[in-house]
């Protein structure tokens, strides 16, 4: 039985390790595109600062990643929460997006952020500063509105 766990252990270990060397594609880009929604939008810099502070880590082309997520298998686990994030919406390629689709995927950013259903509480446990407070729920929430009312409007 000593055998067995210590076998197991071994084993773990040697996964764990290998782990470490095949790491997933960090999401980091150099460049701010000429599609993304800051750039296409014009928003306050409140507005700004609220987005890149608690939006765009997970839903744009370029994450801050902390030390730890150098760690397989948190690593892993970001990568994960990063795909899902930008697949949903990414505001990255703001601008490549429908009229419609933007207007309701602002919708949904409004339903999301006035649940307190983002930031994902997993993130704001280590992004204390991602938090929103109930101002910044309604700055943001007002923006988004706003910026809906006039894509539905078919403005540009």
């Amino acid at each position: 039985m000593k055998r067995t766990i210590k076998t197991t252990l071994i084993i773990l270990l040697v996964v764990f390790v290998v782990m470490q060397f095949i790491r997933p594609e960090k999401n980091i880009s150099d460049v701010v595109p000429a599609t993304d929604l800051i750039v296409v939008t014009k928003p306050p810099k409140e507005v700004q600062d609220i987005l890149k502070t608690s939006c765009y880590d997970c839903h744009s082309n370029n994450t801050n990643y902390p030390w730890y997520s150098n760690v397989a298998p948190i690593s892993y686990w970001i990568s994960d929460h990063i795909k899902h994030g930008k697949g949903n919406l990414n505001f990255s390629e703001w601008d490549t997006y429908s009229v419609k689709k933007k207007a309701h995927k602002l919708e949904e950013l409004t339903e999301e952020v006035e649940k307190h259903e983002m930031p994902l509480e997993s993130y704001l446990r280590i992004h204390k500063d991602a938090k929103l407070s109930n101002e910044q729920i309604e700055t943001l929430t007002n923006w988004a509105n706003n910026l809906r009312f006039i894509h539905q409007l078919g403005v540009k």
